[in-house]
């Protein structure tokens, strides 16, 4: 009888043991889980921020190459203006430049290409150059009284800086 009883211990305490090993393994595979989950969802954030940034780069990239494509237009577009400015007796010629003016203005403007805004404007050195300065009382300080070039800029990215004339 004391030999079935120690027995009886013996696999009581084995029991013990087991369930003892099988709540620590249990354990361990919930911390791998847990570890394993959180590594995953790093790498999940990582990739969207990947992603995020690739479109940026790829937005900043075409503006640059727009913006510079655009910038070699503009003297055209300079010289189309004075042919529309200049003095002529053929009517015709002269809407047909003006038109082809207006066709580049609005493909510009399909652009997001914006005319920066000169006269009575105040000076701005992040979109203007001042190529002179007067004095007018009649004006504000750093008014812009004439612009030689106009500007242009994309959003907030200038293509190119209005020359302009500065009072005061």
């Amino acid at each position: 009888m004391a030999e079935e009883k120690n027995k009886k211990a013996e696999e009581l305490e084995n029991e013990g043991k087991e369930s003892k090993e099988v709540v620590e393994e249990s354990n361990k595979i919930k911390q791998e889980l847990e570890e394993t989950t959180d590594r995953l969802k790093r790498i999940m954030a990582e990739f969207e921020n990947y992603k995020k940034r690739s479109n940026k780069e790829r937005e900043a990239l075409y503006n640059s190459l727009l913006a510079d494509i655009i910038a070699s237009f503009l003297p055209v577009i300079d010289n189309l203006e004075k042919a529309v400015q200049a003095k002529t007796e053929d009517e015709g010629y002269k809407q047909g430049i003006e038109l082809v003016l207006k066709q580049f203005v609005d493909v510009l403007k399909k652009f997001g290409v914006e005319e920066i805004k000169t006269v009575g404007e105040t000076f701005d050195p992040e979109v203007h150059e001042a190529v002179s300065s007067i004095q007018d009382e009649t004006k504000g300080e750093k008014e812009i009284v004439q612009d030689f070039r106009k500007g242009y800029k994309i959003g907030t990215k200038v293509i190119r800086h209005a020359m302009v004339v500065v009072a005061n």
